[in-house]
């Protein structure tokens, strides 16, 4: 029989070769590779004999709704489909300080105030420390179950001790270690055997687990990709430092919609819900600047407006800046393209700077209209309508296509008092606004170049070399 023989794991992407390098072929990271024994790993130690054989089942048996158990929280409640699946496994992650941990505890509470039994267990705080984190946010009264431990095997036993828990919250899934896994505790083949023993334990009892997932420096979780795979809902929370504004966004569910969106705003008393998110981003705007323009966007279900500025400035370096906030730049850069192919501008000379305003990332296409609209205001130095939404998506040949749920956002936009939206020619679902169709670019063009007339920005001068006449 052939010895078997060490792995080495990369820490950092996963990935596994049969020998130690010092740089992982797979992500290109320095000093992450690490060599875990040959029993280690998920399935490693399984029992050989004989497997049980089960029934198979044809795809017109009848099968029901899954039951949902209701936070309390509606924005916690829309980003995962409806309310908590028993049984169902959630990872959240985001960026340390962003407010994970309060949001679970204020999840926490108020599934405990319903007489459900609440587990909270944390891997990196003391219990006294949960403790004033509670009592900052006023439920100290909250009858949530607390523990600090690491061990999955302790968990695990203890969570089998009494009621069923309704929710478990592992905070977070990097701490915990698993004896059945010889390798250290963060590692991956720990990370991936302690996410597959809570997983099990939340299919076979009906518990809801949420896993906790520290972040890396690009935004993504930190750990193997395939625990993303193993669980029933991805979900990130995002914010800038600079706002108060807090992104819930579903990023995988098994359960319910993706890319769904809740809206929190941090305040004093921990995270409180935005019910109208439109008109908190779009709260402090300047109607009468040049450069600002308001897309009607879609969050999975939900509408949401939020403000699109830009500032086209003469660039005084050989080769123009291109900065952006909030959107996806090499959408800019095919915008850009498509301005000065048949929008007839000449933007090489200038530096661009694009940013979404609140802190919301809008990831759709159909923001590509309202960057072109505020780009165009910014060069003429023309405001654009106060009272008018843009939405549409650019082709490379300057044609404004249709985008779906044309619909929803003009009713959004209707309802915060706006009167008109230039987009696509969708004139079946123009509702109650005044939709202006925009078949292409250079109708776009024309019309803010008209409106702005005299006032356009003069082409920038190059510096005279040092020294000549």
């Amino acid at each position: 029989m052939a010895k078997p023989h060490s792995t080495f794991v990369c820490q950092n992407c996963g990935a596994i070769s049969q020998r130690w390098q010092g740089r992982c072929e797979a992500c290109e990271e320095w000093n992450t590779i690490v060599e875990e024994a040959p029993s280690s790993g998920i399935g490693a130690r399984a029992a050989a004999g004989k497997g049980r054989v089960f029934a198979l089942e044809g795809l017109d048996g009848q099968s029901k709704e899954a039951p949902r158990i209701i936070s309390g929280i509606t924005e916690f409640d829309r980003v995962a489909g409806g309310g908590l699946v028993p049984g169902s496994v959630i990872l959240i992650g985001g960026e340390p300080g962003i407010g994970k941990s309060t949001l679970l505890i204020q999840a926490c509470a108020t599934l405990a105030m319903k007489k459900h039994r609440v587990v909270y267990i944390s891997g990196e705080e003391a219990v006294a420390q949960v403790r004033l984190r509670a009592a900052r946010l006023g439920l100290a009264s909250a009858p949530v179950e607390l523990a600090a431990e690491t061990s999955v095997e302790d968990i695990l036993a203890t969570l089998k001790q009494g009621k069923q828990p309704a929710l478990v919250i592992i905070d977070s899934i990097q701490t915990m270690w698993t004896s059945t896994v010889e390798a250290a505790p963060g590692t991956v083949t720990q990370v991936r055997g302690a996410a597959q023993a809570l997983i099990r334990f939340a299919k076979t009892t009906g518990a809801c687990v949420i896993l906790v997932g520290h972040v890396t420096k690009d935004g993504q979780i930190a750990g193997p990709r395939v625990v993303e795979h193993m669980v029933d809902a991805v979900v990130s929370f995002e914010g800038d430092g600079g706002h108060q504004f807090r992104i819930l966004r579903a990023v995988k569910n098994r359960f319910g919609p993706t890319d769904e969106i809740g809206v929190f705003e941090m305040t004093g008393s921990g995270l409180s819900e935005v019910a109208n998110p439109s008109a908190l981003f779009l709260s402090g705007r300047d109607a009468s600047a040049p450069g600002a323009a308001v897309f009607a966007g879609m969050e999975g279900t939900r509408p949401v407006l939020v403000e699109v500025q830009a500032l086209v400035a003469p660039t005084s370096l050989g080769t123009p800046r291109r900065a952006v906030v909030g959107w996806d730049p090499a959408r800019l850069s095919m915008v850009l393209a498509v301005l000065e192919a048949h929008g007839g501008l000449r933007l090489g000379q200038y530096d661009v700077y694009l940013n979404v305003a609140g802190g919301l990332r809008v990831n759709e296409p159909a923001a590509d209209l309202a960057a072109a609209a505020a780009l165009v205001s910014s060069l003429t130095g023309a405001p654009l309508p106060a009272e008018t939404v843009y939405f549409g998506e650019l082709g490379l040949s300057g044609a404004v296509r249709p985008v779906t749920h044309a619909g929803q956002r003009i009713k959004e936009a209707a309802k915060l008092g706006f009167k008109a939206a230039v987009g696509p020619d969708q004139s079946g679902e123009a509702g109650p606004l005044s939709l202006r169709a925009c078949g292409h670019i250079t109708a776009l063009v024309a019309d803010i170049a008209a409106s702005g007339a005299g006032r356009r920005a003069p082409a920038p001068q190059r510096p005279r070399a040092v020294g000549t006449a």
